[in-house]
């Protein structure tokens, strides 16, 4: 498995990030349903004004050593608790199982115990356990199982170590 890499979307980057959102294998687990190119559009540049704030809180492309497109990441502080944030990561089908969801939760992590954070939160599918097993790898548990948004969901939180902890 190569390496990755993770820079902040750019205007540039639509036709990657609609490749992800467009792909109903990818988002049968997310949204039930593939996001439309104008609705796409919307929430890309909803996503790049997000990214634009200047913190490392955002939207991120992944890819490999040789610059070939892996997907998604996230990195959303709270709005109601500065303390806590919610990652995620969509992946594109031809490399699901080869481990770079463990590698992109744990970049996240670490970009979130660089930030000071105290908690993380990940919503998932329940079915969706490749999820479940990267992130139950990576300390979370979870909180809460019913419907999240009109749709199923499952809440899980890892609590972070402080400075103070240390």
């Amino acid at each position: 498995m190569k390496e990755i890499s993770m820079g902040k979307f750019t205007e540039g980057d639509f036709s990657d990030y609609f490749r992800l959102v467009s792909d109903v294998r990818v988002m049968a687990q997310i949204t039930e349903r593939a996001i439309p190119e104008e609705e796409a559009r919307s929430n890309f540049d909803k996503l790049l004004k997000r990214n634009a704030d200047g913190t490392s809180f955002g939207s991120y492309k992944v890819y490999d050593s040789s610059g070939g497109f892996l997907g998604l990441a996230h990195l959303t502080r709270s709005v109601e608790k500065q303390e806590e944030a919610e990652i995620g990561y969509m992946i594109v089908p031809d490399c699901w199982g080869l481990g770079y969801g463990s590698r992109i939760a744990g970049r996240l992590i670490t970009m979130a115990e660089n930030q000071g954070l105290e908690r993380l939160t990940a919503v998932i599918d329940p079915k969706n356990t490749a999820s479940k097993r990267i992130l139950t790898k990576q300390g979370f548990v979870s909180v809460y199982q019913g419907t999240i948004d009109g749709l199923p969901g499952e809440i899980l939180h890892k609590e972070l170590l402080s400075i103070d902890d240390v």
